[in-house]
């Protein structure tokens, strides 16, 4: 079986708690903490690559994106063409994440 070629865009939400920032993917509902944004937005985007690789390894990734309303663009879409279901919420920061699939062997 040949994985699907292509990309994905979801949904990076950002906030602080305490010392701390926390990263929550949306749609997959990974999540990580760290003490700086970018640091967290770096372990962040390897965790939605490991968990898109273990639903991609397991045979789960076609039925999981279709429960969780996930849209498969088959070429790179522009920024301007993504919609994202956004809700906004004080102390939020909230950014598109455009993955590419299959995802890297070592996320």
């Amino acid at each position: 079986m040949n994985p699907f070629k292509g990309y994905v865009a979801l949904t990076f939400e950002f906030h602080k708690e305490g010392r701390r920032w926390v990263g929550v993917c949306q749609e997959l509902g990974t999540s990580t903490y760290s003490r700086s944004l970018p640091e967290v937005e770096k372990q962040l985007s390897q965790a939605v690559c490991l968990h898109l690789n273990t639903l991609e390894d397991v045979g789960e990734r076609e039925r999981f994106f279709k429960e969780h309303n996930i849209k498969l663009y088959a070429v790179k879409p522009r920024n301007e063409t993504i919609t994202l279901p956004l809700v906004e919420r004080a102390n939020f920061y909230i950014r598109p994440h455009l993955q590419k699939l299959p995802t890297p062997s070592l996320c």
